[in-house]
């Protein structure tokens, strides 16, 4: 990926740990501006309608002979592409992890692409572990300088990412969802989604529930189920929502109305987010 920026090389003290890099403010100029202001990250008790049509990933024509960054890599064992948008670790900033194997390189580009829907790259950094090279980014909105918590923008960072993925890394193509649409090799086997689809719902204290969800991936997922939630005026507080390959995980802290949902509360919600995940995806009006 060709980019330049300022990076400061050195050792970690943590031994399982080797910092390869960190950059630190990062400025990125706004030029986004979401439709709805609904929020996710702060308790709200009123019914919020969101919709995925302003989420997207460009279509990939073909692969090109420099959109490998390792050379011979389409030949090796292709790992599983990760993406983690994490709302709970830090109180004034949207993290966000990437993880492909040892793949990645800077991805000066990516942080580049996440300048055109309106927000800064505080701080960004890559460790190494046995699973692989993180690249994590700490995400906040250009015009407020706070954590994103609108679900659409939080939808378009994700897709956007992905996007630069395909783009730059079109081996990733087989081991994403969306790469059966946009990529340039779909999945050898698509997920089962009444077989991947699960929902939890427990206590998290007196004034919150945590509810989890896995389903298979696709474009507007998250925006989807926050609106399945908030339509049964349950409140979405903050949470995690990791893409590993073709899946999709969510953690949420809800609640209703301050409190953490009571039993047949929990039910319904369970009810409501599997009938959605799990139902055909015709269209409405077809017999």
């Amino acid at each position: 990926m060709a980019s330049a920026a300022n990076c400061a090389v050195y050792f970690s003290s943590n031994t399982n740990c080797l910092t390869v890099f960190e950059i630190k403010n990062h400025s990125l100029p706004a030029t986004f501006v979401s439709r709805h202001p609904n929020t996710f990250g702060r308790r709200s008790h009123n019914s919020v309608r969101l919709s995925s049509s302003t989420t997207g990933i460009n279509p990939l024509a073909a692969p090109s002979a420099t959109a490998v960054e390792n050379d011979g890599s389409l030949l090796d064992t292709v790992p599983t592409p990760k993406v983690i948008i994490d709302q709970d670790s830090d109180p004034d900033a949207t993290i966000v992890e990437i993880t492909f194997g040892d793949r990645l390189g800077a991805l000066l580009d990516t942080m580049n692409a996440l300048k055109s829907l309106g927000l800064n790259v505080t701080k960004a950094n890559v460790y190494l572990d046995s699973s692989g090279k993180h690249n994590k980014f700490s995400i906040t909105k250009a015009s407020t300088g706070r954590k994103v918590e609108d679900p659409e923008l939080l939808e378009a960072i994700r897709l956007t990412i992905i996007n630069n993925l395909l783009e730059y890394h079109p081996e990733s193509s087989s081991q994403l969802a969306m790469g059966a649409t946009f990529g340039v090799e779909p999945p050898k086997e698509m997920v089962d989604v009444d077989i991947a689809t699960h929902v939890r719902v427990r206590d998290d204290g007196p004034d919150r529930s945590l509810l989890f969800v896995e389903t298979a991936d696709r474009p507007g997922l998250l925006v989807d189920i926050v609106k399945t939630v908030t339509d049964i005026n349950i409140a979405v507080e903050s949470g995690e929502f990791d893409t590993e390959g073709l899946l999709a995980k969510a953690t949420f802290h809800v609640n209703y109305k301050g409190k953490a949902l009571i039993k047949p509360l929990q039910q319904v919600l369970a009810n409501s987010l599997r009938y959605f995940l799990r139902r055909p995806t015709t269209e409405e009006a077809s017999f």
